[in-house]
């Protein structure tokens, strides 16, 4: 398989696998992030977890997943396929390059999951919340009924309303976010796989065998790289969570300071625990299948190079 093309697979298989793990308590992460100091619906996350179950049932967890889920395709197609290209073009795997890539990638990304992201906050505060989620939240009053039936229907009302432009409310504050996320997310696996790997060995016949990271290594690298990622970003998420929730902000600059002045530097780490939580599983996840299908193709990759070039014969007497 064509190495491009593998990273784009790679990245779209990952991707699903860790949206399923960790979307509930993502879900968990946007109500915290959003809620009111002054009048707040939940108490921590397992109360907005069994809350969410107790009134919306086991599949208000997963509300507004099928934005997610189908544009995480595209999403982590695009993540991983100009991360692996970016790679190539600086030809040495050292953990700059890593860090380089890996930022410009997340820029890119930004132009897609920025309107997406806009529709799954949108989808994940209705309902319970209804069409006007922050006030909802500040008077602590539930509405009803929900204004959106989906994220495709979410994101046609907006463009209704307010046209091409409401797409990218919050892109810019996307980039603060997902250039320094991804930058330290790659530079980070690649550096735990680093240390982790264990170093090679000689087999009974006297031949050098690379050390190779089995599941275990490679789920704890993903996870921790994950957790890592979300420490470097998470204030800029959750400014673009209220800007994005919040119609009466004009800008997320004027988000950033009013909820500094009215709720304090708390409310940047609001939501932390969950996302935590919610990181290790999910990245584990995404990382573990990325890296074991590039595995794959590249075993596939050695051994066809060996049968066009007549060189199995020489790959078994080895």
């Amino acid at each position: 398989m064509d190495p491009v093309l593998a990273d784009f697979v790679a990245g779209t298989l990952g991707g699903c696998a860790g949206v399923i793990v960790g979307y509930p308590l993502d879900t968990v992460k946007v109500r915290l992030q959003t809620q009111s100091a002054a009048a707040p619906l939940y108490k921590g996350t397992y109360h907005c977890l069994s809350t969410i179950v107790k009134n919306e049932s086991f599949w208000g967890m997963y509300k507004g997943m099928s934005s997610p889920l189908c544009g995480v395709a595209v999403i982590n197609a695009i993540v991983f396929g100009v991360y692996g290209n970016s790679m190539r073009y600086l030809q040495q795997n050292t953990l700059t390059n890593n860090l380089i890539a890996g930022s410009f990638a997340g820029a890119v990304q930004s132009l897609i999951s920025c309107p997406m992201e806009l529709a799954k906050t949108k989808m994940q505060l209705q309902g319970v919340l209804g069409p006007d989620p922050m006030n909802a939240i500040k008077s602590g009053i539930l509405q009803k009924p929900a204004l959106y039936r989906s994220p495709v229907d979410c994101l046609w009302k907006l463009y209704s309303e307010h046209g091409l432009r409401t797409f990218y409310r919050g892109f810019w504050v996307t980039i603060a976010r997902e250039v320094p996320g991804f930058g330290s997310y790659f530079f980070s696996y690649e550096y735990l796989t680093r240390i982790m790997t264990p170093h090679g060995t000689f087999d009974a016949r006297g031949n050098y065998v690379e050390g190779q990271l089995g599941i275990g290594r490679l789920m704890m690298a993903g996870g921790l790289s994950g957790i890592i990622s979300w420490l470097v970003s998470f204030p800029q998420d959750v400014v673009k969570s209220r800007y994005q929730a919040d119609e009466q902000y004009t800008s997320a600059r004027q988000c950033m300071v009013m909820s500094y002045r009215t709720e304090g530097a708390g409310v940047f780490a609001r939501g932390l625990w969950s996302t935590i939580l919610r990181a290790f599983p999910t990245n584990a996840a995404t990382l573990t299948v990325v890296t074991l299908f590039l595995r794959y193709v590249g075993d596939l990759n050695d051994d066809k190079y060996l049968q066009e070039h007549d060189l199995t014969g020489f790959l078994h007497r080895a």
